[in-house]
């Protein structure tokens, strides 16, 4: 489990890594330009992943403030911002995930709803989902996309 659990946290922030390159060929104005679904923007869309998956994190290390931490994407206007709030992120869940052992993933914690890994793989599918809607955002944006098919990820 720690292997598939692991493999999956790289995977999606490998893949949102690529996600980032594409931003980053936009201007701030099409960074921040109303996309009319889901969360919005593009920008409101990354800095909602970095709060969910610092809330889930939070969550899982018994911070007293998981439910209450929320970064607000006004606070974040430019892509090198939200990318360096984003990255925060991203890397407080990796640095988490590779320090747990097979005992860890299996804890509940109190508090949370589910266990460990099911946070964690949690954390992965969210991130799909909105990778997909970021995707097809850049698209209609001119922007680079690609393939982000898990079965991409294991086949390089």
């Amino acid at each position: 489990m720690l292997e598939v659990i692991r493999a999956m946290t790289d995977y999606n922030y490998t893949f949102f890594r690529r996600v980032w390159d594409s931003i980053m060929t936009l201007s701030d104005e099409q960074f921040t330009a109303d996309v009319p679904y889901s969360h919005g923007s593009i920008r409101n869309h990354m800095v909602h992943l970095a709060t969910v998956d610092t809330r889930w994190l939070r969550g899982l290390q018994e911070s007293p403030d998981a439910r209450g931490f929320r970064l607000k994407p006004e606070d974040y206007p430019t892509r090198e911002s939200a990318l360096a709030v984003w990255e925060q992120a991203a890397d407080e869940v990796t640095t988490y995930v590779t320090g747990l052992d097979e005992t860890a993933l299996e804890r509940t914690v109190p508090g949370m709803p589910m266990a460990t890994w099911q946070v964690l793989l949690h954390i992965a599918n969210h991130g799909t989902d909105h990778r997909a809607q970021v995707l097809r955002a850049l698209h209609d944006f001119g922007a680079p996309t690609f393939d982000q098919d898990a079965a991409y990820y294991f086949m390089r």
